[in-house]
């Protein structure tokens, strides 16, 4: 048990990225998609 608390979030960085990512991405394109179609509905 050589493992420190200060290396553990250091190995779980690129998996949290990647999730952020996962999640992030729909999510802003989804709000892109809505605001476009909210300026096209009252916008003209």
């Amino acid at each position: 048990m050589s493992e420190t608390p200060e290396s553990r979030p250091a190995r779980r960085t690129p998996l949290l990225v990647l999730v952020w990512l996962w999640v992030g991405l729909p999510f802003a394109y989804g709000l892109y998609e809505l605001i476009r179609k909210v300026v096209q509905l009252f916008g003209g």
